[in-house]
């Protein structure tokens, strides 16, 4: 590791850009003459590979399987296509809402090879979040996938082309509306066209999304060289080979599908399956044809229907050597049952669209497989476990806000300065918004995530971590499942309401016989859930995490409702 001045260094000026925070130039020589930035960008790293392995399988889904060379070349086509028959030019950004198809693989790669910066949105996101974003990065063009869903995609791209928000939209697996052009036009005009000049290794390759898209977007702008260097060490903390197969069921225009997924896979030579979406019976049936090696990413949600699914006791899952759980804090009582149940032995993982990654060891105890998230996969990386909202460093052991610096973490959001300087510490760190700690566990230094400072329930003076409860109550014999949220109180600010799902035939969980559960697993009275709400399926997000966002909005919704039939009773009362 080395150090940084907090006070102004020079930056190289081929990372000038307006509303970019560079890396200090001293950070980018070290980090190139450690070889950990190679010089190169990510689409020539991408076709040496494709040249090293182009006879083999590179990608797979239900409809089709491609070589290497078959993708890069489409991949080529593509982008030659773009250059010659739209108005995109190097530099310029493009938006995507497209799923978990071949198009999709297809067009991120042609960007790449274009020099045309892909927005990694997702097709759930509706017209106001693309159009926020849109106007953010100053996007050119909008890549559509006109079958997925109910064909939202294709009105929002009208109305982004009639309101002169994009230029250019084009349409994949559909008929292409006036104004717009069909994939299969792009493949053709790029066939009789060159092939795109080498792409400058020294500038913005790829915009992900950070959090949410309400209010003011988070954009991470992700570098040539610290993106690829991020992929390759991802593969190499894993061990993948051209032996390696992985299956990818979650959104793949996201950080976690290209960083943790389809790069670290095309780089190493190996094979991804990817999925067209989560449902259990497809992703068994997808293992025992396909007979995956690694599920990269498996949000515990996904675990627990893994877990709730009749068939997958009798599927046979020996493939897979690698089971990564990540997004979300995984409940220990899972990880017993995957175990126990399946004969699965899972490994946790965290990670982020502004950069660090850390994964538990192949080799390590349950005791540090199940309680903690491992160690990063770069020695490069630095972690410091700081005050929440301070900056200097609490003990080993105790809870502070995980923070983040290191050869592919960003160093600022793009064009948000007045956010970067909450975000950021004057030295380079990320303020992640985790809550975590640091610890000794079989010899090797390791951390846990804690939960998410916001996650933290303010009942008056004295703060609730959800994680903390929601733990407890999964010990809970007739609980699958439990998010526990925050409902707003006219006197405490705020009180906790927990949402379970229960098992099969279990009767309702009162809050009285609850509170009694906890109080005898030792939790302190005031933590206690006030109001206990049950479901059949937790609300998740567009990746698969429990959406606490929609929760707290349920339960705030109920609350209302309750008082105005309260009022309305009173006044009929009189």
């Amino acid at each position: 590791m080395f150090e940084e001045e907090s006070d102004s260094v020079p930056v190289a000026p081929q990372f000038a850009e307006e509303g970019f925070t560079p890396f200090p130039t001293h950070v980018v020589e070290e980090y190139r003459r450690r070889g950990l930035w190679g010089g190169r960008s990510l689409p020539a790293e991408l076709a040496d590979a494709a040249h090293d392995h182009a006879h083999r399988v590179a990608l797979i889904t239900p409809e089709v399987r491609l070589t290497y060379r078959e993708l890069f070349d489409m991949a080529t086509q593509f982008g030659s296509g773009l250059r010659a028959g739209t108005e995109l030019r190097v530099g310029d950004a493009v938006m995507f809402q497209m799923g978990n198809v071949a198009e999709t693989v297809v067009a991120y790669l042609g960007c790449l090879v274009a020099g045309v910066r892909p927005v990694c949105t997702l097709p759930q996101h509706g017209e106001r979040e693309v159009t926020l974003l849109a106007d953010h990065v100053g996007a050119k063009a909008l890549f559509i996938q006109a079958d997925f869903g109910r064909g939202e995609a294709l009105a929002i791209a009208r109305s982004l082309l009639d309101r002169g928000a994009v230029g250019t939209v084009v349409v994949a697996r559909g008929e292409p509306a006036p104004g717009t052009v069909s994939f299969e036009e792009i493949m053709r005009i790029g066939g009789a066209a060159p092939a795109p000049d080498a792409v400058d290794p020294h500038q913005i390759a790829v915009f992900q999304l950070s959090g949410g898209t309400t209010g003011l977007p988070k954009v991470a702008p992700r570098l040539h060289e610290e993106y690829v260097y991020n992929s390759k060490a991802w593969a190499t903390a894993l061990g993948w080979s051209p032996e390696t197969a992985l299956l990818y069921p979650l959104p793949l225009l996201h950080n976690a599908g290209i960083a943790l997924a389809l790069q670290p896979a095309l780089l190493s030579g190996a094979s991804i399956i990817l999925a067209p979406n989560a449902r259990i019976d497809l992703l068994l049936d997808l293992i025992e044809s396909e007979r995956p090696t690694t599920l990269p990413l498996v949000p515990p949600a996904l675990a627990i229907r893994l877990l709730e699914e009749p068939r997958s006791r009798t599927a046979d899952l020996s493939s897979i050597r690698d089971f990564i759980v990540g997004g979300q804090r995984l409940p220990v009582e899972i990880a017993e049952r995957l175990r126990d149940e399946l004969g699965i032995s899972v490994r946790q993982m965290f990670g982020m669209a502004e950069g660090m990654f850390l994964i538990t060891p192949d080799h390590g105890s349950e005791a540090l497989r199940f309680h903690t998230v491992g160690h990063p996969i770069s020695p490069a990386d630095e972690i410091r476990i700081l005050e929440v909202g301070g900056t200097s460093e609490v003990p080993c052991g105790e809870v502070g806000e995980f923070c983040a610096r290191g050869p592919y973490t960003i160093r600022g959001y793009y064009r948000a300065a007045q956010h970067n300087t909450d975000a950021f510490t004057e030295d380079g760190f990320y303020r992640t918004g985790d809550l975590a700690r640091v610890q000794e566990v079989d010899g090797m230094t390791v951390y846990s995530i804690e939960g998410r400072i916001k996650d933290v329930i303010n009942r008056g003076a004295e703060k609730i971590h959800a994680e903390e409860v929601e733990e407890l109550i999964l010990r809970h014999p007739d609980v699958t499942n439990a998010a526990l949220v925050a409902m707003p109180d006219d006197v405490l600010g705020e009180r906790a309401c927990v949402y379970l799902i229960l098992e099969e035939n279990a009767s309702e969980l009162t809050v009285r016989a609850l509170g009694e559960f906890l109080l005898g697993q030792g939790l302190a009275k005031y933590k206690l859930p006030e109001r206990v709400e049950t479901l059949d399926q937790f609300p998740l997000s567009n990746v698969g995490k429990v959406s606490k966002k929609a929760l707290r909005e349920h339960i705030s919704n109920a609350l209302l409702a309750e008082r105005e039939n309260r009022d309305s009773s009173a006044v009929g009362a009189r």
